[in-house]
């Protein structure tokens, strides 16, 4: 199990409403906003002001399974929006890069990441979807830190999904502080 220290460990959330401070006050978190454009520019800033060693995001996704439910590492991560098939390429790869998959060397989930919000699946294959992620980890693997990332499935990105990640969002929050503490040292 990965342990985390407190002095080199940036957290990073896209809202307040899925993590509030006060459950990690002695924790440095930041706050993206919604989005691969927010999220980019946000770990940048930070990384500048707080430079740290290791990234862990944290926030909801939905699911593409629908026997995933409560809190899972994510370790494959797509951009499931880029699309330049009229190209040649596949979709989720970014024209004149190798492969579609950032891939963190570890057992976990996948996740496709995109700007907008999944009530339909999309075609490209993965476990969940989000919409932060993948630019989070993209960052990180330009800048070589350390990056962790963990979901809570707050829906099954289908028509329900926006009522069920408005009820289940904050539930999360609990399980993500329990596994952040178990990995301190």
């Amino acid at each position: 199990m990965t342990k985390f220290r407190q002095a080199d460990t940036l957290i990073v959330v896209a809202l307040e409403a899925e993590l509030s401070n006060d459950l990690l006050p002695d924790w440095r978190i930041v706050y993206s906003g919604v989005g691969k454009v927010n999220a980019t520019m946000t770990l940048c800033d930070a990384i500048i002001k707080f430079k740290p060693r290791t990234v862990v995001n944290y926030g909801t996704a939905g699911s593409l399974r629908e026997e995933l439910a409560g809190l899972y590492e994510i370790t494959q991560l797509f951009q499931r929006d880029m699309d330049a098939r009229a190209l040649d390429f596949q979709l989720g790869q970014t024209p004149f890069e190798q492969g579609i998959a950032l891939d963190l060397g570890r057992a976990g989930l996948s996740c496709g990441t995109g700007d907008q919000f999944v009530t339909n699946p999309p075609n490209l294959k993965t476990d969940l979807v989000d919409m932060e992620a993948y630019a989070l980890a993209k960052v990180c693997k330009h800048k070589k830190l350390d990056f962790y990332c963990y979901k809570f499935v707050s829906d099954n990105a289908d028509g329900k999904a926006k009522i069920d990640w408005n009820e289940r969002m904050a539930e999360g929050a609990k399980l993500f502080c329990n596994q952040l503490l178990s990995s301190t040292h």
